[in-house]
């Protein structure tokens, strides 16, 4: 009889250091992944270095939270410490690897680095998930890193599915402007355009040289005048300025 009371009460003591320490993990990856949404967050102020911290903080808490390594990956590709941005992408899909967020961003990460072929098997990678949250954005990168690659046709097809799913894409916008144009479809190219420049409050030099261009082979004089007079008053030097004033 007392041996039998003994195996219960040490079958009791192993039922509660097993809950124990899955209570204890969970406690740990909350707290991982709330450090690591607010890395997220600093690293959308580019505020790198807080951002750094909060990530070193999520592994501190739990080592094995990929997230944190993809999370980590992007800040240190921000801050060009390219080879450790690599280990943390690989670690992050060692740890698991069907985690679509990470499979985008290390495909962006290797399109960045000069390997744009390569990076599309991630994109697609992210995409066969059928609930991957933000598929537009695969979509996107994939066809801007085709594009990228010179495989417009592939980039056209990619970008107007992301176009699709969300259609206030101002990459995906731009990029199928700049494919139009090259295309000889300038109708469509200034549709683009239009759609792309309702979005942005600050054009680049080079966007507002492809508006000059796109308006030019559209006719539309007045355009291409206003546009003209943007880029020649605010980027005087700049090598479109010359193309524009002098020529293609």
């Amino acid at each position: 009889m007392k041996i039998g009371i003994v195996l219960v009460l040490l079958m009791l003591v192993g039922c509660t250091t097993a809950s124990d320490q899955a209570g204890e993990h969970s406690k740990a990856r909350a707290s991982a992944k709330v450090h690591t949404e607010l890395a997220g967050m600093y690293y959308e102020r580019t505020q790198l270095l807080i951002a750094l911290g909060e990530i070193e903080l999520a592994l501190q808490t739990d080592p094995n939270y990929a997230p944190a390594y993809s999370m980590r990956g992007l800040i240190r590709m921000a801050l060009r410490e390219y080879q450790d941005a690599d280990a943390d992408f690989q670690r992050s899909l060692h740890l698991d690897k069907n985690d679509s967020e990470t499979q985008n961003n290390y495909g962006w990460f290797l399109c960045q680095r000069g390997k744009e072929k390569e990076s599309i098997a991630y994109f697609l990678a992210a995409l066969s998930n059928p609930l991957y949250g933000t598929p537009e954005r695969a979509f996107m990168n994939a066809g801007l890193c085709s594009k990228k690659a010179g495989n417009n046709q592939g980039a056209v097809e990619y970008l107007q599915h992301a176009l699709q799913l969300q259609a206030d894409l101002p990459q995906a916008l731009l990029a199928m402007a700049e494919l139009s144009f090259m295309d000889g479809e300038y109708v469509t190219a200034k549709q683009y355009w239009n759609k792309f420049s309702e979005k942005s409050d600050a054009l680049t030099a080079e966007q507002l040289w492809l508006a000059v261009r796109i308006e030019r082979k559209s006719g539309d004089h007045n355009a291409e005048s206003s546009y003209g007079m943007q880029l020649r008053k605010r980027f005087p030097d700049a090598r479109e300025t010359k193309l524009l004033l002098y020529g293609e």
